[in-house]
């Protein structure tokens, strides 16, 4: 007797968000390809009830272009029926009916309670069913056991266990944008402007944005207010203004209350702010309502739907009648299975707290991101509430901070929270602009030289910020001389150096280790925020500029998308940045659906491209005009010393022989991006700031003991994101163990396990890998045929 196929059904339920469209195609396409039927139930709930045209069996073609639309497009409802038993046996037969036996639902917290419910009474509702005469014991044999896997689909991010649901990142985005816009018309009138975000018992939102956009003030439900709270406005806003500020920001989540529960509205603090006895602003209300739900997800949300779909898959194959019901979580950037219940319980006991006004507990009951970002934001905002004490005389730090290499998203953020924090604790944060090379040609430069202190008003504005506003340069130590710098260091009486940069700058901190046993001027602490769109440097999983980069790329392959679908029948080939690390081709490839992606990591064979070829030619001859979506092929612009975009492009029209056209497209710099994305400028901050931290526990005048500056291996350090954790990695060991120097990058790339999910999702098929080259004296033996090619 045949196996049982698996069927499994896929629906959308609650508030939509965007990269639930994400979710629906690695649904659909990971079923089929593990050889089960895929099923989507349109109207969430409401259709599970209705059955019929609801549920429908999906094939692979049926969710081509679902990655670039908003919403979701199976749609989502409200459904009363579902709340009673009633309602929820019609649902049970529906599926029977439709053979299916496995659900994937993306939805908020009410939507997962709901179906884990489902599940629990699933057998009762079969037997019920049966003993009605609605089905036969015989109908119901194949399916006593039904597999649910939730995924969190909330803009919210307001369940605990995950440190962001799908389409969290694409709300931020919405509200930083809409912030920004703000800011240049409060400015320009001198006005303060009162913004309303979105979060009912989950100030998430409201707190990334006040973080991202540098905002005077913030309330949110976790962290309500003193009694004082209308003075303490009033003292910060006051103090901001006195130093200059021409604007002011005010943002405040919907759910906002005091430390007595009464709720604070936008009302309430215009009224404050306008007040003519006080300070008398003129003063704005925006609500930014359900502009924040809208637009196509951020390529974070595409590959979070993505991989969250794929391995909700794989979770409810794998799962048996004794599994508890779970839900497909992100840790930092591990994607991991948590248990359903207790994630909605803790996420509820949040509220109940905030409803209690325990507010400390529902504090802690957050993610450690959350409470991170809180005290970032408490101090960078120059607020007087993060806590912060000043060291002593004797700990004060001159702390240089430097960027070095490319710029990069969030490279002024970083700086703004690094200083923000040297400024409360007390130390001094001096710039060196344009990195080593300015250093040391233009320290004494008269009447502004390299090395000066920060203007706190210019750099309390560059939060939204990209590019460098201290300048960068690739030059490293060496090459400026290192006698030279070693001098300056001295000369300046650095205790610490901060840099941010890429691969150059983690070059940079090697050789200044390594210069210590011969300067010893040098023997300070170093630490080094990554910050490069190609995230390429050893003791990260994660670099600041490369979410930034990322997002323009996508929004530019969703352009030329548009246009090879408006012609049906022409593919793209993309070229990417990324030096020779392939990580921007292939996320940026998982996000827009590519149909090939050409990786440094792998190489490019001409069996390869002639596999590539055949199938799209193959692809194009089945396709009969009926859909619309356009084919991208993205290559890494080191992928080959031979094959460019140029060249595949036009290998691929000329193999075409007229039945399909092709053409190359190279997006250049404007990869890097012009305002950094929230992600990068709110993990600048966090990180940033825990930088300036490392430093500090190592004291001033390292110089004056060099053996133990030297001895120490966090002395010079990299801040990473590693799995599910922030750490701290030694240069030493990173060097020896984890750096590919000729290919300037990690030896362990962590991203290369998404490049079988971007294949397989793309419809890719099996391809012979390329052959690895020879070099040097290997080379010459297999010329000379000493050794088997």
């Amino acid at each position: 007797m045949a196996e049982h196929k698996k069927n499994i059904a896929v629906m959308t339920s609650g508030g939509d968000s965007p990269g639930m469209n994400a979710v629906v195609r690695a649904v659909v396409r990971t079923a089929i390809y593990l050889g089960c039927n895929a099923y989507c139930v349109y109207e969430g709930y409401e259709g599970l009830v209705r059955g019929g045209n609801y549920i429908k069996q999906m094939g692979w073609e049926d969710v081509r272009g679902y990655l670039g639309e908003g919403g979701t497009l199976i749609g989502t409802a409200r459904c009363m029926a579902f709340f009673e038993r009633e309602g929820r046996l019609q649902a049970a037969k529906n599926m029977v009916l439709n053979g299916i036996d496995a659900l994937i639902i993306c939805g908020g917290d009410g939507s997962l309670t709901g179906a884990d419910r489902f599940r629990g009474e699933w057998p009762s509702l079969l037997e019920e069913l049966v003993s009605k005469g609605d089905l036969d014991k015989k109908q119901i044999e194949p399916y006593k056991h039904l597999n649910i896997v939730g995924l969190v689909g909330s803009i919210d991010n307001d369940l605990s266990g995950t440190d962001a649901t799908i389409g969290a990142y694409s709300a931020l985005s919405r509200i930083c944008e809409m912030v920004d816009y703000i800011e240049a018309t409060a400015s320009s009138h001198s006005r303060a402007f009162v913004i309303e975000v979105m979060g009912r018992h989950c100030g998430w939102l409201a707190l990334m944005a006040a973080v991202a956009t540098g905002a005077d003030f913030l309330f949110i439900p976790e962290k309500p207010r003193e009694d004082n709270w209308k003075e303490e406005m009033c003292q910060v806003i006051k103090q901001h203004r006195s130093m200059g500020k021409r604007k002011t920001i005010v943002i405040i989540a919907e759910g906002a209350l005091d430390k007595h529960g009464e709720k604070i509205t936008p009302s309430m603090v215009k009224d404050l702010l306008a007040d003519k006895q006080g300070l008398g602003l003129d003063t704005r209300i925006t609500t930014l309502g359900h502009v924040q739900r809208g637009g196509t997800a951020v390529a974070y949300d595409r590959m979070l739907g993505t991989l969250q779909g794929v391995e909700a898959v794989k979770a409810v194959l794998e799962a048996t009648p004794e599994t508890e019901t779970c839900f497909v979580a992100i840790t930092e950037n591990k994607i991991t299975r948590k248990p359903l219940m207790a994630a909605v319980k803790e996420t509820k006991e949040v509220a109940k707290l905030i409803e209690a006004q325990r507010f400390n507990e529902a504090m802690a009951l957050r993610d450690t991101e959350f409470s991170d970002q809180y005290k970032s934001y408490a101090m960078s905002a120059n607020t007087g509430f993060g806590g912060e004490v000043k060291v002593k005389e004797n700990e004060k730090m001159r702390i240089g901070f430097i960027n070095v290499g490319a710029p990069a998203g969030g490279m002024n953020a970083a700086i703004r929270a690094g200083v923000a924090y040297c400024r409360a604790r007390g130390h001094e944060p001096l710039a060196i602009h344009n990195g080593f090379a300015g250093f040391a040609r233009h320290h004494g430069d008269e009447p502004l030289g390299a090395v000066r202190s920060f203007d706190w008003l210019e750099v309390d504005g560059w939060a939204s910020k990209g590019g460098s506003e201290i300048g960068t340069n690739r030059e490293l130590p060496e090459e400026s001389g290192m006698e030279l710098i070693a001098s300056l260091i001295k000369k300046y009486k650095f205790d610490a150096l901060f840099l941010i940069g890429g691969f150059e700058a983690f070059h940079a901190i090697a050789q200044l280790r390594k210069a210590r046993s011969q300067y010893p001027s040098l023997c300070i602490p170093y630490v080094l925020l990554p910050a490069t769109i190609s995230n390429n440097v050893p003791g990260t999983e994660y670099s600041l500029g490369s979410d930034t980069c990322l997002n323009e790329l996508v929004a530019y392959c969703d352009k030329i998308k548009q246009s090879a679908s408006a012609t049906r029948r022409r593919v793209f080939v993309i070229e990417t940045q990324g030096g020779r690390s392939g990580y921007i081709a292939l996320l940026a490839g998982l996000s827009v659906g590519a149909s090939a992606v050409y990786i440094p990591e792998e190489g490019i064979s001409l069996q390869m491209l002639t596999a590539d070829v055949m199938h799209l030619k193959d692809v194009f001859a089945k396709d009969k005009g009926q859909t619309r979506a356009g084919r991208l092929v993205l290559i890494n612009e080191k992928a080959s010393r031979t094959y460019n975009a140029k060249l595949i492009a036009d290998i691929m029209r000329d193999e075409a022989h007229g039945r399909f056209e092709s053409r190359d497209s190279i997006p250049g710099h404007v990869q890097q991006g012009g305002v950094p994305s929230p992600m990068d400028r709110c993990r600048a901050v966090r990180l940033a700031i825990k930088c300036i931290q490392h430093l500090e526990k190592f004291g001033p005048k390292g110089y004056d003991r060099p053996e133990e500056i030297s001895k120490d291996s966090f002395t010079a350090s990299v801040i990473g994101i590693k799995g599910a954790d922030v750490v701290f990695s030694s240069m030493q060991d990173l060097e020896e163990n984890e750096t590919d120097w000729k290919n300037r990058r990690p030896t362990a790339a962590h991203w290369m396990a998404m490049k079988s999910i971007v294949d397989i999702l793309g419809g890719r098929p099996d391809y012979p890998a390329p052959v690895q080259t020879l070099e040097g004296l290997a080379a010459k033996d297999a010329k000379r045929g000493l050794i088997a090619k």
